[in-house]
C-alpha cells in the first residue's frame, strides 16, 4: 500500500509557474512507476507525464512537452510536476498517482495506475 499527497496547486496567472509536489508514504520500496494526471470540470482525468522509478525515462502529453517538467527524488519519496508557462486551460485539480505493474517503465495508461493522491487545484486566471 502507498498513500499519496499532492501539495502546491493554486490560483496564477497565465505566464507564471507552479510546482506541485507528491509525497509517498507506506510501501515506498516497490519499483513504482508515478505519473501525474488532471481533471478538469465535465472532462474524463488526463495523462500529464509520467517517470520510472529510478528516474531516468519520463514520457510527456505532446502539448505539455515543452513546459511542464516531471522529476523525483527517491531519497525523499517525493515526485514534482514543474509547471511553467501555463494557461487558462490548465486549469484542472491535478493528481499524483503509482502504478505497481510489473516491468513498465513508464506508462500513460490511466488504468495502471492503482494508487491515487486526493487531488491538488490548479487554476490559471486569463
Amino acid at each position: 500500500q502507498v498513500q499519496l499527497v499532492e501539495s502546491g496547486g493554486g490560483l496564477v496567472q497565465a505566464g507564471d509557474s507552479l510546482r506541485l509536489s507528491c509525497v509517498a508514504s507506506g510501501d515506498t520500496s516497490s519499483p513504482y512507476v508515478m505519473g501525474w494526471f488532471r481533471q478538469a470540470p465535465g472532462k474524463d482525468r488526463e495523462f500529464i507525464a509520467s517517470i520510472s522509478w529510478n528516474g531516468r525515462h519520463t514520457y510527456y502529453r505532446d502539448y505539455v512537452r515543452d513546459r511542464f517538467t516531471i522529476s523525483k527524488d527517491n531519497g525523499r519519496n517525493v515526485v514534482y510536476l514543474e509547471m511553467n508557462r501555463l494557461k487558462p486551460e490548465d486549469t484542472a485539480v491535478y493528481y499524483c498517482a503509482a502504478s505497481s505493474v510489473i516491468g513498465l517503465i513508464t506508462t500513460p495508461s490511466i488504468n495502471d495506475y492503482k494508487y491515487w493522491g486526493q487531488g491538488t487545484q490548479v487554476t490559471v486566471s486569463s
